[in-house]
């Protein structure tokens, strides 16, 4: 056995024996790389080495981006602009068939392109709008559904946090075009989901509400516009060229800022909590990316990646096929591993794979996103899951068989997303991101 493959097999038994024994993933990560370093140096320079790729992992600029679109989104979170975007949605939804659950999916669509948070526009969206639907006689557990289903539409449409990760892991991929192709596959999802909630409303009888007086709705649009407004600022300005997408999160952190002064709903206590918040988060993933580069470096000497490739390619030469099988995959990873550390992992070795075959960086960014996205609506580590059902007093036990028919067009949505690579790449061609 050469040094290369039994470096290999540490790294892999090593990590997932520490995650058997509950290890945090990155520390599993850091030191199951470090030992398969061992193999091929010396401890001295396996040290420095590990020492070396955790700075360089963190000593990238475009990194800065993840702890202001964080701290923007905390601010924004508690800035009392939940119910303004339910008042928005409601008047967007009109008429149609359960007009409630309509008005939840385009909330969260609209709060989580400002959060960047899935879990987070569950827990405010849910929390505002679950009590109403109550009131109307919807079932619980068919609002959970649809309050769960469409929260991580918000890791897809920009600011997204996951899509700055896939960035830096994958190198050279522009955030800004990730950005803008992530729009079309996140109200994919979302339509995808509101043609659902007709269909189930229909069946269920649950009627649309009397129209809303045209002064009403024009007042109401008019106080969620100071809020939807930081998209058009951060993206616009990207989109102009007036700045990058690492400057745009600070200018999301001053607007956010200035909105809730405006608003008058934040103090010295809530800034506080919100800056410990941020700082926690940020430290979270930026050490995760770090400890991925020890990773990288063993992976990159062992091959894996590659032997994983040929071995697909063995297979089958069908891209359409490999293309399938790469997604039925990272669904089962999303289902055990949340989006970071998975994207951290998974994509060195599926992106060379599919580069071999002409795939985008940017479609497989959009791509390898949304089957982690759907992972965190599933059991038994799904984060937005857990937090849906919390908000909305329902079992995983009772929701599951309404989240069915929503796994179904979400998956639906994703196999179309990853066979018709426009839906990811006409807006950034469109807008001269990527040729």
């Amino acid at each position: 056995m050469d040094a290369a493959t039994l470096a290999g097999i540490i790294m892999v038994v090593s990590v997932l024996v520490m995650l058997a024994v509950s290890v945090p993933i990155s520390v599993s990560i850091g030191l199951g790389s470090a030992l398969a370093m061992l193999v091929f140096l010396p401890m001295k320079g396996a040290m420095l080495t590990s020492a070396q790729k955790l700075f360089s992992g963190a000593n990238n600029f475009p990194l800065m981006a993840i702890p202001f679109f964080v701290l923007a989104g905390n601010v924004m979170n508690n800035g009392g602009i939940a119910q303004r975007l339910v008042n928005c949605a409601k008047v967007m939804a009109g008429r149609m068939p359960a007009p409630l659950a309509q008005t939840n999916v385009i909330a969260n669509m609209l709060f989580g392109a400002i959060s960047g948070s899935g879990a987070a526009a569950a827990a405010a969206i849910g929390g505002t709008i679950g009590p109403l639907e109550k009131e109307d006689g919807y079932d619980p557990n068919f609002s959970a559904a649809v309050n769960i289903c469409t929260a991580p539409t918000g890791m897809l449409i920009p600011p997204s946090n996951t899509l700055i990760v896939y960035s830096t892991v994958a190198g050279s991929v522009s955030v800004s075009a990730l950005f803008i192709g992530g729009y079309l596959p996140g109200i994919l999802w979302g339509a995808a989901c509101m043609v659902l909630v007709a269909v189930i409303a229909k069946k269920y009888g649950y009627q649309a509400e009397k129209r809303v007086p045209f002064p009403v709705a024009v007042k109401t649009v008019m106080a969620a516009i100071p809020s939807l407004l930081l998209i058009v600022i951060v993206i616009g300005g990207i989109l102009a060229g007036v700045f990058t997408a690492t400057e745009g999160s600070a200018i999301a952190v001053c607007y956010s800022l200035l909105l809730s002064v405006v608003y008058r709903s934040l103090d010295g206590a809530k800034l506080k909590k919100i800056l410990l918040q941020t700082a926690e988060t940020t430290a979270i993933i930026v050490f995760m990316i770090s400890v991925s580069m020890i990773m990288s470096f063993v992976m990159a000497y062992t091959k894996i990646p590659d032997n994983i490739a040929n071995a697909l390619l063995g297979f089958t030469q069908n891209k359409y096929a490999i293309l399938g099988i790469m997604n039925v995959v990272l669904l089962l990873i999303g289902m055990a591993m949340d989006p970071t550390p998975a994207i951290l992992i998974f994509t060195p070795i599926f992106l060379p794979m599919c580069l071999k075959f002409g795939m985008s960086p940017v479609h497989f960014g959009i791509v390898i996103t949304m089957n982690l996205c759907i992972g965190t609506i599933t059991p038994p580590v799904g984060t937005i899951l857990f937090t849906g059902c919390k908000v909305g007093g329902v079992t995983i036990e009772s929701v599951f068989k309404w989240l069915l028919p929503f796994f179904a067009v979400t998956i639906a949505a994703l196999f179309l997303t990853t066979y018709v690579p426009a839906i990811s790449l006409w807006l950034p061609r469109l807008f001269g991101l990527i040729k």
